[in-house]
């Protein structure tokens, strides 16, 4: 089964440029992971310092890869202090089967 969720942040005042860079160079790793499915990056249209990052994955297998690459841990070091939440708010999402 398919591992998708949202990731959300919001870059502190002043920071979303820089933010924006770093996820660009992330996001630019983490598509090129074998199970990698997506990967968008998207800033809220009436509030651009908030960033929305739509993952899938093509199982929990992959996901676990994802989160033990050796590039993630430096990225969260990076970003922790450049957004106003502790970390990235995860929502994981489910389909919605047709009846």
């Amino acid at each position: 089964m398919k591992k998708t969720l949202l990731a959300e942040f919001t870059a502190r005042e002043g920071a979303e440029a820089e933010v924006a860079r770093m996820i660009g160079d992330y996001a630019l790793k983490v598509r090129e992971e074998d199970g990698n499915l997506a990967f968008e990056v998207y800033t809220k249209a009436a509030h651009p310092r908030a960033f929305w990052i739509f993952e899938v994955y093509r199982d929990e297998d992959a996901f676990q890869a994802h989160l033990n690459a050796p590039y993630g841990g430096p990225f969260n070091a990076a970003l922790t202090p450049l957004i106003e939440e502790d970390a990235s708010v995860l929502t994981f999402l489910d389909p919605v089967s047709a009846p």
